[in-house]
C-alpha cells in the first residue's frame, strides 16, 4: 500500500487570545480513522524517544505544550526534520518511516494512532527496519 509522505497537518485554531482557543481533530478530516490516543510527558530533553518504524500503525503527532522535534527516515535516503511547537499542528507518520522525537522538558506529545497497541507492529532494528521499507 502507498501512504502519503511525513507532513505537517494544520488543524486550524478558533478563538481569540481574550478567550482562548480550540484545535479540532475530526475521523473525517483525518487521514486515518483514530484507534487509539496516548501521550508522553516528562521527557528529559537529552533522551531520544521514537527509534522505530511499523509495519501497519499510522501515527499523527502533537505538542500539546512545548516543543517537539520529529526526524522522520523513509529508509531511501530522505530524512526531514519537523518542529512542533504550536498545538495545532501535527505531524503524520505512515507506518513506512522510521521516526524520533526529541523534546523540551515541558513538551506533552499527544499521538493520535490508527491501530490499537500491538508489540509485532512496531521494528525497532533500524537495518531490519530498512530491509522491510528501504527497497520498496
Amino acid at each position: 500500500m502507498n501512504y502519503p509522505s511525513p507532513h505537517l497537518i494544520d488543524f486550524g485554531r478558533l478563538g481569540e487570545s481574550a478567550i482562548g482557543f480550540i484545535s479540532v481533530a475530526q475521523n473525517d478530516r483525518l487521514p486515518f480513522a483514530v484507534q487509539r490516543v496516548f501521550w508522553t510527558y516528562f521527557t528529559p530533553e537529552s533522551v531520544v524517544r521514537g527509534r522505530h518504524a511499523h509495519h501497519a500503525t499510522q501515527q499523527i503527532l502533537v505538542a500539546v505544550t512545548g516543543r517537539i522535534i520529529v526526524t522522520t527516515d523513509d529508509g531511501k535516503g530522505n530524512i526531514e526534520t519537523f518542529v512542533l511547537d504550536e498545538p495545532d499542528k501535527g505531524v503524520y507518520i505512515p507506518p513506512n518511516v522510521w521516526h524520533t522525537m526529541q523534546y523540551s522538558h515541558t513538551a506533552i506529545q499527544m499521538v493520535l494512532a490508527s491501530q490499537a497497541y500491538d508489540a509485532a507492529d512496531y521494528i525497532r532494528d533500524y537495518e531490519e527496519f530498512k530491509t522491510v521499507w528501504g527497497n520498496n
